[in-house]
């Protein structure tokens, strides 16, 4: 939502602070780690993958998973990092807000 204005559909501010957050980046400059594309390495080993937006979909279909038995929509996450060892894919959001209370996701 704009400050003072009305709705969340118009403002600026939340991509603008989307825009400049890159997770790939912000891992690539941890030890350790490497980047190449949307491979996530440590140590020269692949440990896991980034799928942003529709990326995730399509991976999800290409392992036989329809989405729509899991989940009430199609959501379109600004990151999915799947962690190999462990099996586990995070559903990262990224959000600004500047006052008091809740996110809608």
């Amino acid at each position: 939502m704009k400050l003072g204005g009305q709705g969340g559909g118009n403002t600026r501010t939340g991509l603008n602070f989307e825009n400049e957050r890159d997770l790939l980046t912000a891992i690539a400059h941890a030890p350790g780690y490497t980047v190449e594309g949307s491979i996530i390495y440590y140590d020269g080993r692949e440990v896991a993958r980034s799928y942003r937006k529709h990326a995730l979909y399509i991976m999800l279909a290409e392992r036989g998973i329809d989405y729509r038995d899991h989940l009430s929509k199609k959501l379109l996450p600004d990151d999915a990092i799947y962690v190999i060892v462990n099996n586990t894919m995070f559903i990262i959001e990224m959000k600004f807000q500047n006052i008091a209370g809740s996110v809608d996701e």
